[in-house]
C-alpha cells in the first residue's frame, strides 16, 4: 500500500517540474523577443534561423534537461539519504534495546538510509551477513534508479551534436540547392541556408555541453552518497546485532548461573 502513493507522488512531481520549466522557459523566451530588436539581436537570429522544425526539437531537448537537472538535483540532496538526526535517533532507540520501535522508524521513513536499513533488518535474524547482503542489494538498487534518471543526461549530451549535424546538413543542402537552382542565385535565400546550419549546430552544442558537465557531477554525487548511505547503514546494522545478542544473553547466562550458596 506504501508503493502506490510513493510512485505517485513521484510522477506527480516530475510532472511539474516538467510543467513549471517549460513555463518558465517559454515565458522567458517570449518576453526576451518581444523587447528584443530582431534586426539587431543576434540571439533572436539565431532563434529564427533554426526554423519550424529544429526550433520546438530544440526546445524540447532543453526543457527535458533543465527539468531532469532539476529532478536529479532534489533527489541526490544529502538531507534526504540521510536526514539529519536520523542516525542519533536510531541509534539512541538501538541502544535501549527497543529494536521494534527503531525498525518501523526506518520502516516509515522514506530516506535512502532509512530504505537499506529496513532491508537490513529483516533479515536480521538469519545473522549479520545476510542482514548486510540485503541492506547491499536494496542500497545497489536505490543506486540504480538514480543512475537510470542520470543516463538521459548522457544521451541529451549525445543527442546534442548529433542533431546539430542533421541541422547543418539539412541547411547546406538549402543552400547548395540555391546555388545549382540555375541563374543569379538568391543572395537571401543563400545566407539563409547557411544561418540555419551553423545556427543548428551552434544550439546542438550548446545544449550538449552542459549535459555532460552535469551528467559527470550527479554520476558522482550518485557515488558519494551511496558510499556514505552503505557505511553508516552497515554501523547502525552491526550495532543493532551486537545490542540484540546481548540482550538475548542476558537472562539465559542469569538463568544458567548457579545458585549462590548461603553463609553457615
Amino acid at each position: 500500500m506504501s508503493l502506490i502513493p510513493s510512485i505517485s507522488q513521484s510522477r506527480w512531481r516530475t510532472l511539474a517540474v516538467f510543467g513549471l520549466t517549460l513555463f518558465t522557459l517559454t515565458t522567458v523566451g517570449a518576453d526576451y523577443a518581444c523587447a528584443a530588436d530582431t534586426q539587431s539581436n543576434i540571439v533572436v537570429h539565431i532563434i529564427e534561423s533554426l526554423g519550424w522544425f529544429f526550433g520546438p526539437l530544440m526546445l524540447v531537448v532543453s526543457v527535458s534537461l533543465v527539468a531532469l537537472s532539476v529532478l536529479l538535483a532534489l533527489d541526490l540532496r544529502l538531507s534526504v539519504a540521510i536526514p539529519p538526526g536520523f542516525v542519533d535517533e536510531f541509534t539512541d532507540t538501538v541502544n535501549r534495546r527497543k529494536f521494534k520501535e527503531a525498525f518501523d522508524m526506518a520502516r516509515n521513513d522514506t530516506s535512502y538510509l532509512a530504505r537499506v536499513l529496513t532491508a537490513g533488518m529483516s533479515r536480521l535474524q538469519y545473522g549479520l551477513e545476510d542482514a548486510r547482503e540485503a541492506a547491499a542489494n536494496m542500497l545497489e538498487g536505490i543506486r540504480s534508479e538514480k543512475e537510470q534518471k542520470n543516463v538521459y543526461t548522457a544521451v541529451i549530451g549525445t543527442l546534442g551534436p548529433l542533431l546539430g549535424l542533421v541541422g547543418t546538413v539539412v541547411g547546406m543542402i538549402m543552400a547548395f540547392r540555391e546555388l545549382g537552382g540555375g541563374g543569379q542565385p538568391d543572395p537571401k535565400k543563400l545566407a539563409s541556408g547557411i544561418a540555419h546550419a551553423l545556427s543548428v549546430t551552434f544550439i546542438g552544442i550548446g545544449i550538449s555541453v552542459p549535459s555532460i558537465v552535469l551528467n559527470a557531477f550527479f554520476r558522482n554525487r550518485i557515488i558519494r552518497i551511496s558510499m556514505d548511505t552503505g557505511h553508516i547503514a552497515d554501523d547502525l546494522l552491526t550495532q543493532m546485532y551486537h545490542n540484540s545478542k546481548k540482550a538475548g544473553a542476558t537472562p539465559s547466562t542469569a538463568s544458567a548461573a548457579p545458585p549462590a550458596r548461603e553463609p553457615r
